[in-house]
């Protein structure tokens, strides 16, 4: 994925920092608890899109 888009990509919902889950081709929103799937690197940042992170994903053990 491009690292300028990247930069400026936020959560649809909350507006806050998405972090890069590289090895799951997904971006990850902490205080919301979502992963937006990223499919031939076009981040699909729709909620309807986005799968519920886990306890230990949300809290940072493992992204």
């Amino acid at each position: 994925m491009d690292k300028t888009l990247f930069e400026i990509l936020a959560c649809p919902v909350c507006k806050g920092q998405v972090l890069l889950a590289q090895e799951r081709q997904e971006l990850i929103c902490r205080s919301c608890g979502l992963a937006y799937p990223i499919r031939d690197d076009i981040p699909v940042m729709l909620e309807g899109e986005a799968r519920t992170l886990t306890v230990d994903e949300r809290i940072g053990g493992a992204s």
